[in-house]
């Protein structure tokens, strides 16, 4: 996809990965709306803001009917609350799977019909490592981020008949505030994945894979489940 001229929605733009993301889109020559839960606390130069809660589809709605114009979506939002399946709060792993595959879910069914109506476009999902791998202590937020990629790939195919490429970025950790509680682990720079995402997301890539954790699950899928201490 071209991005020079292309008109993004981001959500969660107004920090981590989603902030890089939209600062790095104007500087390709994009305008960018900046999809945020409270706008008016938004500081982020050069974007549009716009209301829109991954977990309210009256918002997300709403926001559809304003950003009219976007060729290009970005579902960024998420949350890691580290809850486990079994042992954790069920209203945690409904939380945790709300906002990070039905809220993708409903954005995209949302801006899908905008995308297409505007000729055409893409969609990127920010996904993880964690899609491929299951460590218990998270299992809320691996069976979600599992999930959006099977919504990535079956989407995919349901959208490319109407003009509408479908991407994931998988990444292992950033230093982003996800990560703040994990001291002394690797991470990579916001910066630099952004970079590679948008990178990827000009060239169509199916999936983007941003960092040697990542592109080493990702080839050992075949030989059965990926051991949880690689996390």
């Amino acid at each position: 996809m071209e991005l020079n001229g292309a008109i993004a929605v981001i959500t969660g733009a107004n920090r981590g990965l989603g902030r890089h993301l939209a600062t790095q889109l104007l500087e390709r020559g994009a305008s960018v709306y900046a999809a945020v839960r409270r706008p008016d606390e938004l500081d982020l130069p050069g974007t549009t803001p716009l209301r829109l809660d991954v977990t309210d589809h009256e918002s997300i709605r709403a926001a559809a009917q304003i950003a009219t114009n976007a060729n290009l979506l970005i579902n960024n939002a998420g949350i890691s609350t580290g809850t486990p399946l079994i042992a954790g709060n069920i209203d945690t792993v409904r939380r945790e799977l709300e906002t990070n595959f039905y809220g993708p879910l409903a954005v995209t069914r949302a801006f899908a019909p905008v995308i297409e109506a505007n000729g055409g476009g893409a969609i990127l999902n920010i996904l993880s490592v964690i899609s491929w791998m299951h460590p218990a202590r998270a299992g809320a937020y691996a069976a979600a981020k599992a999930a959006a990629w099977a919504l990535t790939n079956a989407a995919r195919e349901e959208l490319q008949p109407r003009g509408i490429s479908v991407s994931a970025l998988h990444v292992g950790f950033m230093d982003t505030d996800m990560t703040a509680g994990m001291p002394g682990v690797p991470k990579a720079d916001p910066a630099d994945v952004a970079a590679q995402a948008l990178d990827g997301l000009a060239e169509s890539q199916p999936e983007i894979l941003a960092d040697d954790l990542t592109r080493q699950v990702r080839q050992g899928l075949a030989q059965g489940p990926v051991p949880a201490r690689l996390a």
